[in-house]
């Protein structure tokens, strides 16, 4: 038997976040100065091309780029894998060769299809982001973990692809309605529950939407920068990065109980994290009174912290199994010291047996 051995050189990946007010009108000259190409297409939904599509076109264009505009359908339901012949199709008919750009400019299901895209169509070519949705822009949109959905489980095929660039402009955020604000907020305060106590306790005293978008900027850098320091220790996902996790195992399974219609992931996470903390708490894993304030800041940013029909989690635990988390069999739940501390608990199904019962106690 002949036995050869392949050795890389650790893939070096760098790229610059930029957060700015008004920096969608400087979209053309960002990517220009990315690239020598002057081919991109800009994947992007029916509502954010309506608010935003033509103007980034236009910046486009202003710098010679030919803009192929691909416009999806908005939600949940279109980050599937049957979607993905439809746009590798529209990326052929557009001519984009392996030196051309993809810009995502949308939320987190444009971010992610489209940079599963870019990761897979004629095996990679570069990819910009330009996250529209405040859940994107402190979270889904930085990290390159991209993908889509199947009928079993969330994100279930995917890949590890970073983008080149990722630019943010907090003034988009005007376009959202409160329920995708709140979305958003509740990945905001996920950075806080796990990594900044600090933060956390920010986040407890603005008290609405519009103080919030006083310090957007301030907060999309920390939740960005909380990221890059996780990532950087842990890019695919084996150790630390599960902390990013943290209400996203019974989060997607709630989503998927839904089909990814009734209950948003922001939602979904909210309701993940405070039920879960109210589970360890019960078994004297969790700081006494952590729940009550993560519902507190919950509440305050619109935010549930449980599920309308507790007899639902009767099915819904079934979607817990299929989670992409499980590692030899394990499920690996974060759950929370203290606000601010995190760490992964290693354990099964059973974790949540006390659910079935009808769902949490006041």
């Amino acid at each position: 038997m002949n036995e050869l051995k392949v050795r890389l050189p650790q893939s070096s990946v760098s790229y610059e976040i930029k957060i700015e007010k008004g920096l969608l009108q400087k979209v053309g000259k960002e990517v220009a100065q990315l690239t020598k190409s002057r081919r991109v297409a800009v994947i992007t939904d029916r509502n954010v091309d309506s608010y935003y599509g033509a103007r980034v076109e236009q910046q486009l264009a202003d710098e010679g780029f030919e803009v192929s505009m691909i416009v999806l359908q908005p939600g949940e339901q279109t980050k599937t894998f049957s979607m993905m012949p439809l746009i590798f199709s529209q990326l052929i008919e557009a001519g984009l060769t392996r030196s051309d750009v993809i810009v995502a400019l949308g939320g987190g299901v444009i971010g992610d299809i489209a940079g599963f895209a870019a990761s897979s169509y004629l095996r990679g070519i570069d990819l910009v982001q330009i996250p529209t949705s405040l859940l994107a822009q402190v979270d889904s949109s930085v990290g390159g973990k991209v993908g889509v959905d199947l009928p079993e489980g969330k994100n279930l095929v995917g890949a590890f692809y970073h983008p080149t660039q990722v630019i943010i402009d907090p003034e988009v955020l005007n376009t959202l309605t409160d329920h995708y604000f709140a979305d958003g907020m509740a990945e905001v305060i996920k950075y806080g529950c796990i990594w900044d106590a600090a933060f956390f306790d920010s986040l407890s005293k603005l008290e609405s939407r519009d103080a919030v978008m006083t310090e957007i900027e301030w907060i999309i850098a920390r939740c960005c920068d909380i990221k890059r320091e996780v990532v950087e220790q842990d890019e695919k996902d084996k150790g630390m990065r599960m902390l990013l996790n943290f209400g996203h195992t019974l989060g997607h399974a709630i989503e998927a109980y839904y089909h990814y219609e009734n209950i948003t992931h922001g939602h979904a996470v909210a309701i993940g994290m405070a039920t879960l903390t109210e589970i360890s708490e019960a078994r004297q894993l969790t700081e006494a009174g952590t729940a009550d304030q993560i519902r507190h800041v919950l509440k305050m940013h619109q935010l549930p912290s449980e599920l309308e029909d507790p007899k639902a989690y009767n099915d819904i635990l079934s979607f817990v199994s299929k989670d992409k988390k499980q590692l030899n069999n394990q499920l690996h739940v974060v759950l929370l010291n203290s606000i601010g501390s995190a760490a992964t608990h290693q354990t099964d199904v059973s974790f949540f047996e006390s659910l079935r019962t009808g769902g949490q106690d006041h």
